[in-house]
């Protein structure tokens, strides 16, 4: 396919802006990209799609989401709104624990059929890559069945999956008082599990006073260097417990959240390239109030990827064009940084250096937008002018 007069927004040296520009596909890769006028002759016969001067991205990437699960929190979304904070519900028995409990009485079939719908909207937002992580099982056979799910969805979605080991997400009541114990009956021997099955793509965990210290966390940091898997992180999200540095001391892929993030884990970031990965849709649903450092993340040149954290209780947020505006109004990312953060810094965050940029031999997923400059895609509040899809070199209109 030729993608002919499109505006290109490549994604390199910032927006990497190209007016009347040109796409060749060849399968599932791009071929070739540039202006119009320096076109190939090799490539002019091949099935023309004309974008009339519509804007062409990378397919968007979402680099960290809780696709699946099983029940819904909106009795805390009232609790909130009434004044009790995150803590003290998750500490009342909600949160997390709510969800682990639908989860667990849910079949992976269903736990499929509910997350498929999810999907879809993360789709019609742009999003040609998604990363799913388990953990609302929190035993060695639900975790595995949130892994298995979150596989299938591949199988009936356009999508690519990425999928993250997240058993060290919140101590279940069986282990209360016992994180240790936790880590080494349950989310250790589910690591392994779920590496021998081939299902598990990354390890991450949630690192705060409400789940688990990186003391805690060392042994499963180490099991998942043994298994050669990489490594990311919840981290600061409601205190400062050092997490990001702890990430980054293991070469994590990303450290995520970061409100309560020090200077001496930006350091430790920007020296191993960990990616921040910023969620503004938790920030927003909690109401918080003490924003990631982004200007400090900018000055240190830590890379910043933008998620929904589609998960049920603080982020039910499935678009990637609102996760970009809210990271644009709530902490003043620019525009170019909230594009970047759903291309090429989240195909960073997933250690997928085949996409999020538009140059050959990169995948072809790509986006094309009613828009006529990027800025759009973070300026428009919710909406999702998206025109239509390529998705492995293949048009979805």
């Amino acid at each position: 396919m030729l993608l002919t007069h499109a505006t290109l927004a490549t994604m390199t040296g910032g927006y990497g802006l190209i007016r009347d520009a040109a796409v060749a596909l060849d399968g599932d890769r791009i071929a070739w990209a540039g202006p119009m006028a320096d076109l190939p002759t090799a490539f002019r016969t091949l099935p023309e799609h004309a974008c009339q001067g519509r804007l062409v991205t990378p397919g968007l990437i979402d680099c960290h989401t809780h696709a699946i699960h099983a029940g819904h929190r909106a009795a805390e979304f009232e609790l909130r709104l009434q004044g009790a904070s995150y803590a003290q519900i998750a500490q009342a028995g909600g949160g997390i624990l709510s969800t682990v409990t639908a989860t667990r009485a849910a079949s992976q079939d269903q736990l499929l059929a509910l997350a498929l719908p999810r999907i879809d909207q993360l789709i019609a937002s742009g999003a040609t890559t998604v990363e799913v992580k388990s953990g609302y099982g929190l035993t060695i056979e639900d975790e595995l069945k949130m892994l298995r799910a979150a596989r299938e969805i591949a199988l009936h979605r356009p999508v690519t999956v990425k999928t993250t080991h997240l058993a060290a997400h919140a101590v279940p009541p069986e282990f209360t008082g016992d994180a240790k114990g936790y880590i080494e009956k349950v989310a250790l021997p589910s690591l392994r599990a779920a590496h021998a099955e081939g299902l598990v793509d990354a390890v991450d965990a949630f690192c705060e006073t409400i789940a688990f210290s990186t003391a805690d966390l060392a042994p499963l940091f180490a099991e998942a260097r043994a298994l050669d898997l990489p490594v990311k992180l919840h981290a600061e999200q409601l205190t400062d417990q050092q997490g990001a540095a702890f990430a980054a001391r293991h070469q994590a892929l990303s450290a995520d959240h970061l409100e309560y993030l020090s200077p001496d884990g930006i350091a430790a970031m920007a020296a191993a390239g960990t990616v921040a990965v910023i969620l503004p849709g938790a920030f927003y649903t909690l109401r918080e109030t003490q924003a990631p450092p982004i200007q400090a993340l900018r000055a240190a040149q830590v890379p910043m990827a933008v998620a929904t954290d589609l998960n049920p209780g603080s982020s039910p947020l499935a678009s990637l064009t609102l996760a970009m505006n809210l990271a644009c109004t709530l902490f003043r990312l620019t525009p170019e940084e909230a594009l970047l953060g759903t291309t090429a810094h989240a195909a960073r965050a997933l250690g997928l250096a085949d996409r999020g940029r538009i140059a050959p031999g990169l995948r072809a997923d790509l986006c094309i937008w009613e828009a006529d400059h990027p800025a759009e895609l973070s300026y428009r509040i919710g909406a999702t002018p998206l025109h239509a899809r390529i998705y492995g070199g293949r048009l979805d209109a």
